[in-house]
This record gives structure tokens, sequence and C-alpha cells, in this order.
């Protein structure tokens, strides 16, 4: 790189993509995984493209004021992202967080200058795993201090921004850097966000290239299956949200599940075999694409998105 760039901001995108030969050899599958390292991005996670197009888009749309305060509900990922762009753009930040998710990721807003509420989680739940009860609880915290503050709510399930970052950066990048060899991509659903807008953006290039949402076995509603249990460690998804916005309207070429357990497992795989130390949807999307390459796909290229960094769950027992 020879540019000096004018801010962090300018760092957002433009990650690089791995082939995952020794993990695809070592599960004993045949063809190829391209993994997009969006780990790699200021805020350690693909949520930095969303949250700098949710901002920008309402700044071109005039839905946010200098100096106004943006509210938004988080993972941590979404939170970052928005505490890295929102800082840089002079716009107070409020993270409200599950307590559910790790502590890390609240460390890491405070940090960069984010107000962080955190939100207890609802009877029954398990520390470390965030249920889609949940995250209603934090929705109406956060829906409460966007009203009391007159705040922006940058509301990741339904600004398009999110979406439209992934349509105009993730899937063009890969597509250019793969050389339009890309036979089908699968990603684990938060708000659908990453995967509407890259499967839009590869389908436009290539119609025939073929896309799966990933679920939690146990919660696949997506797929139409009934909700067996809602607990499980893979954190940024999976909430049981049947009827997400950016998904409506679009047709899947199947649907991919997988447990807790197994996720854990390829992500300290991953780190192991490839040298990628990332977080449990990493883990997920790669299961996916294994099991796409024992299947349908076998032979071909699957490409998934490495969606955030290890460093964030050093608390949990992804690598305990």
């Amino acid at each position: 790189m020879t540019t000096v760039m004018a801010s962090i901001l300018d760092a957002i995108g433009n990650t690089p993509v791995v082939r995952l030969d020794r993990l695809v050899a070592h599960y004993g599958c045949e063809g190829t995984i391209l993994a997009k390292l969006d780990l790699l991005n200021p805020g350690f996670s693909k949520k930095d493209r969303a949250a700098l197009g949710v901002i920008e888009a309402a700044e071109r749309d005039g839905l946010l004021s200098p100096g106004q305060t943006v509210v938004e509900l988080t993972s941590g990922n979404m939170g970052t992202g928005l505490a890295i762009v929102c800082g840089i753009k002079g716009y107070p930040f409020v993270a409200v967080m599950s307590k559910g998710n790790s502590p890390e990721r609240a460390r890491m807003m405070t940090a960069l200058g984010a107000e962080v509420v955190l939100v207890d989680q609802t009877p029954g739940s398990k520390p470390g795993e965030v249920s889609g009860a949940d995250l209603a609880e934090v929705d109406c915290v956060a829906t409460e201090l966007t009203r009391a503050r007159g705040a922006f709510r940058a509301d990741q399930f339904q600004r398009t921004g999110n979406p439209d970052a992934h349509e105009q950066s993730t899937g063009p990048e890969l597509w250019a850097q793969s050389g339009g060899k890309i036979d089908a991509l699968c990603d684990f659903v938060g708000s659908g966000g990453t995967l509407a807008g890259t499967a839009t953006y590869l389908r436009r290039q290539n119609p025939h290239v073929k896309c799966y949402p990933i679920e939690p076995t146990a919660a696949a509603v997506l797929a139409g299956k009934d909700v067996v249990s809602a607990d499980h460690p893979i954190q940024g998804g999976g909430y049981v949200m049947p009827d997400l916005a950016f998904l409506r309207d679009m047709a899947w070429d199947g649907y991919l599940q997988v447990d807790g357990a197994t996720a854990r497992q390829v992500t300290r795989d991953l780190a192991r075999y490839e040298g990628i130390f990332a977080g449990f949807s990493a883990g997920a999307n790669v299961n996916g694409a294994l099991e796409l390459l024992k299947g349908p796909h076998r032979g071909e290229t699957v490409a998934v998105i490495i969606c955030d960094s290890g460093l964030k769950y050093l608390s949990t027992d992804l690598f305990a």
C-alpha cells in the first residue's frame, strides 16, 4: 500500500482472501474454501462495513444531524464499528448490549469513546449466550434511549445501509479477488445484511452462484423447522427471527445448520491449521462450507466471511 489514508475509516474494507486448503484436507473434503478476513477491519469485524454504510446513508438522506447522538443495540461488533465511525465523524454513540455477550466487547467500545449500556439477561438465559428474548430486552432499552435523547437509531436490522455496504464492497471484493470463480456462498445469519448484500452482488455477476443461510441446529427458523432450543454459544446471530427484513424477498438454494460444539471445534481448527484466530461465527461459516464441499459442491469453490477476531472471546470457552 502506498497511500496515506485520511482517517481510519478509509481502512475499512479491502480485506484479504485466503484459501483454507489445510483445513479442507484435515476434514477430508474436496474443493476450495475462500475465506475473506474481515477480522482485519479496524474494529476487528465485518460490522465496520455496515456501521459506515448506515451512518453515511443517514447523512446523505438527512436523517442524522451534526452532533446528534447515535444509539444502537449490538452484540459488540456493530457497536465497535459505530464507535469508530461516530468517533471520527463527531457523533456521540451509545451502545446497548446484553450482559450475555463477552465483556471484551464492552471494554473495546468504551475505549473507543462509546457509552455502553449493559442490559440484564432474561430469566433462564445462560451467561455467554444471547437469546432472542435477551435481544428483545436490549431492543426495548435502545428504543427508550433513542426517544429520551432525541437520538438517531442506527437499527442494523432495518437500515438498508447495512446490506448495501456488503453489496457495494464485500461482494465486489470477493468477486475480484476470486477472479470470478465462486460457486457458492454461505453465512451465519444475524441481521442478514452480510448474506443479503453479498449474495445480491454475486448473483448479479453469475446467476448460478448458490447461496445458503446458516442457522443454529436447534433453532433453524429460516429453514421452516421447529425451535427445539434457542440456546447456543454463537454470538452475533441465530436469534430465532423468521422474518428478517433483508431476507424477505430473497430465495435460497438450501439451508445449513450448525451446533455450538461443532462451531467451536471448527473455530479452534481454523486457528490451529490455518493460523486464523477468529470468533464463533467464523467456525459456523467454515463448517457450512465444509458441509457443502462434502455434498452438493464437492470439488467446487465456496466463499465465507471470517466475521470477527478471536480476541473478542478470550473470556469465553471458545479457546479454553
